[in-house]
This record gives C-alpha cells, sequence and structure tokens, in this order.
C-alpha cells in the first residue's frame, strides 16, 4: 500500500519504482449480464501508470457495472480484473488496497459524521488512529468540508458533499489507482476546481486514474487517454493527443457513438 511523506500533500502516492510491464489495471474479457441484457460484453482496458483515462459513453452504455465489476464490487459472469497484476476477485485484499475507487450510487453509514467516517475508513485499513485523523482533516479541508465534518450526519449531506465525502474516501488510505464514477457531478465549481487539482497532483506523482464521466470538456482538460463505450463495449480507446490531432473530443465520441454530427441540427418547429 503506498505511503504518505510529511512534505506531501495527502493525496498524493508516494512514487516508487515500477515495472513498466506491469499495467496498472488490466481488464480483460470482462462480462456482465444481468437476465436477458448484456450490460458489459467483452470488454477489454489497459490503463498505464502514470495515466489519467477518461471513460465516456451514453446513458445506458455499461459504464457504471464495467467499473463495479473492475474494482470487485459486482462480480462479472466472465473476465478478469488485475490491479498491478493482482486479481481482484482471486487477491481481493491485496488488489483493493492498492484501489481508490467513487462508485456509482455510493451507499455509506448514514449515522456517522464526515470525521466518523473517515476515521472508521482509516481503522478498516489498519492506520493508526493519529494518521487516519491527520488525513482526514487535510482531505476534509481541501474538499470544504471541514466545518460541518464533526456535527453534520452523512444523510443530511446533499449529493455534491456525498461525492466529496466519497472522494476523501477513496484518497485516505493513499491508493495507487482511482476508479471514480462522475465525481464531479453535483459538486459546486470551487470544489470542482479543487478536485481536478488533486487528481492532477496524484496522477503528477505516479497515480493511476480511470474517471467516467459525461462532460467531454472535463475529460479533454484532465485525461491523456480516452475510451468510448457503447452498448456495452469499448469502441475506441486512444491517446487523447492522437483524437485531438484529428479534430474534437466530441466528433471522435459521436462517430464512435454511430451518431450524425449534425443529429442536433434537425429542426423543432413546434418550439417556435
Amino acid at each position: 500500500m503506498s505511503t504518505w511523506t510529511k512534505d506531501r500533500a495527502p493525496m498524493t502516492p508516494t512514487p516508487r519504482a515500477a515495472d513498466d510491464a506491469t499495467p496498472a489495471l488490466l481488464v480483460s474479457g470482462l462480462r456482465r449480464a444481468f437476465g436477458d441484457t448484456t450490460a458489459v460484453d467483452g470488454v477489454d482496458l489497459v490503463v498505464e501508470p502514470g495515466s489519467f483515462t477518461g471513460l465516456l459513453g451514453p446513458n445506458g452504455a455499461g459504464k457504471s457495472t464495467l467499473i463495479a465489476c473492475t474494482v470487485g464490487l459486482d462480480r462479472p459472469d466472465a473476465g478478469s480484473s488485475k490491479v498491478f497484476g493482482l486479481d481482484v476477485w482471486r487477491q481481493p485484499l491485496d488488489a483493493r488496497r492498492l484501489l481508490g475507487v467513487l462508485p456509482d450510487n455510493l451507499a455509506l453509514p448514514e449515522h456517522l459524521s464526515g470525521s466518523e467516517l473517515l476515521g472508521y475508513w482509516g481503522r478498516l485499513h489498519g492506520m493508526a488512529p493519529a494518521t487516519a485523523g491527520s488525513r482526514a482533516n487535510d482531505l476534509l479541508r481541501l474538499l470544504e468540508l471541514d466545518g460541518s465534518a464533526s456535527r453534520t450526519l452523512v444523510r443530511d449531506y446533499s449529493t455534491g458533499m456525498r461525492k466529496k465525502i466519497g472522494i476523501a474516501v477513496a484518497l485516505l488510505h493513499a491508493p495507487r489507482v482511482l476508479v471514480l464514477d462522475e465525481p464531479f457531478e453535483a459538486v459546486d465549481p470551487l470544489s470542482a476546481i479543487a478536485i481536478r487539482g488533486i487528481l492532477e497532483q496524484f496522477v503528477g506523482a505516479g497515480g493511476s486514474v480511470v474517471m467516467s464521466s459525461h462532460s467531454m470538456l472535463l475529460v479533454e482538460h484532465l485525461c491523456d487517454a480516452v475510451s468510448i463505450m457503447v452498448g456495452g463495449r469499448i469502441v475506441r480507446t486512444a491517446p487523447m493527443a492522437d483524437i485531438l490531432s484529428q479534430g474534437t473530443l466530441e466528433e471522435a465520441f459521436l462517430s464512435a457513438a454511430g451518431r450524425p454530427h449534425d443529429d442536433h441540427d434537425q429542426e423543432l418547429s413546434w418550439l417556435t
């Protein structure tokens, strides 16, 4: 598990030597079906150490299911997911220590305050109370939750506050890989700027991030690689630089999704 240094901000994993041949995250042939509906259909995905990968797709593409199966929250019907070579399902404890996860519809202990939640999470990871408390204070301050952290229960958090405390939970144990499902959803602009800074620092220090988002501007700004998912499959994966050298991310997304770029130009005469 990553360690912390005194002169580093609390979201940053300590840089370490890594085997360049070992992907930070390797998803192979992942499949998940619910009855007659196949949500994830044989997905392969490689995330390199120190990279920031954006996961794009229309509603219902299977992004959240893919994330849940990748990090060990939902067992796939077939395929595997490995974090630095550790199989999420065969070596769950070791693999999940390297993961920080913000899933869709995050379930949290509703009757704990923000501070209590982070303290509890630190204990689950075997952290010394003083270390967990220090990191929690730093994260709560950076995410602008410190004013209410000791007195407001999670059940009383707004949607944006729940996202922010979920990000703090994902970061507290200093993972090497972050997998985030819509981390900026319902987050206020000032907090969004802070989260962007945290993620950029994390990647700059050697961490890897996979982030699903419906904001192509955000993905374009933050990510160095993008995977586009449609109908349960990854239909295109490319470095961001390659995509932007051929046009815009929006154009690449529409093309991969099989949507004409001028679809939105169809006239709705009844609006005027």
